[in-house]
Order: C-alpha cells, then sequence, then structure tokens
C-alpha cells in the first residue's frame, strides 16, 4: 500500500474533524474540541485562509492529516507552524505519519521559511522519539503559555 497525500479540500472537512477528535481523545482532552465543519470550511477555504491541510490516504481512504499555518517571528520573519498532525491509531507504523510530516517540511521548504515549530505534549514519547529521529531540536526549557475564551474575557474585563 503506498501512500498518497494531498492537500486538503472543503469536501475532506468532516473527515479532519474526525481525527482532530481522536487527536483529542489522545491527548487525553476528549471534551476539548469546539470548533465544527463549517468552521474549517470557511476559515481554511474562505478568501483568506487562515491554514493549509495536507490529508493522507490509503486504498482511497483519508487516515491523517495535517494542519499548518504561516506565523512571523521577531527574530527570524516567515514560520510555519505545524498545529496538527495525526493518523488513525489502526493505520500507525505505515509510513502515513512521515509521509504528511515531510510535505509539510516541503511546503514550508516552498515558501523558504525560516522556522518549522510545533508543540509536543511531554508524555507523548512516541511522538517525541518520531520528531527526534527527523533531526527536530526538542527545546525543553520553554513553556507554552496560552489563554482560553474565558480566561481572556476575565484578563480584559477584570471583576471587582
Amino acid at each position: 500500500m503506498s501512500v498518497v497525500v494531498r492537500k486538503a479540500n472543503k469536501e475532506d472537512m468532516p473527515e479532519v474533524l474526525e481525527l482532530i477528535k481522536e487527536l483529542a481523545v489522545y491527548e487525553k482532552q476528549p471534551n476539548a474540541v469546539q470548533i465544527d465543519v463549517d468552521t474549517l470550511a470557511c476559515e481554511g477555504f474562505g478568501n483568506q485562509p487562515l491554514f493549509t491541510c495536507f490529508v493522507s490516504l490509503l486504498e482511497g481512504q483519508i487516515v491523517g492529516m495535517a494542519l499548518c499555518y504561516f506565523r512571523f517571528s521577531t527574530w527570524k520573519g516567515r514560520t510555519v507552524h505545524l498545529e496538527d498532525l495525526i493518523v488513525k491509531e489502526s493505520k500507525r507504523g505505515q509510513g502515513v505519519g512521515m509521509a504528511l510530516y515531510k510535505k509539510v517540511m516541503e511546503h514550508a521548504a516552498s515558501f523558504n521559511v525560516k522556522r518549522v515549530e510545533w508543540v509536543v505534549l511531554g508524555w507523548n514519547t512516541p511522538a517525541i522519539k518520531f520528531y527526534e529521529k527527523t533531526g527536530a531540536t526538542i527545546l525543553k526549557d520553554w513553556y507554552l503559555a496560552q489563554f482560553d475564551q474565558e480566561g481572556l474575557s476575565h484578563f480584559i474585563t477584570p471583576s471587582c
């Protein structure tokens, strides 16, 4: 079986959403996904797409996806952020993840970006080993900081 990787289209978004949900379960956050197919379609395929998505197929079926987007670094300039890369659990170990990963890196290189970056959970040893095997640097001295929507609201409008 050969893996085919192609740029996703709007019609792929239901399967992409299912993969996102599978990733959330894997990352022990099964109820965290709030996005829907319409949002993915609108934000990824509108007049100013916010992301690029690639899907991988085995025997004509979508079995994985990678979603990335451009960022800007004040130190480097244009970069690409790999938001998610997920392969259906039953299809792991068949080269699907590597094919997607390589496609994202080729996409980034085609735009001459200065860096590609992503976040990996500290307990996700298989992913860390995968990335290290490819030569990626795992930065262990940086912390991810974020506000969720509620936290942002409380920060902007603090209660007395």
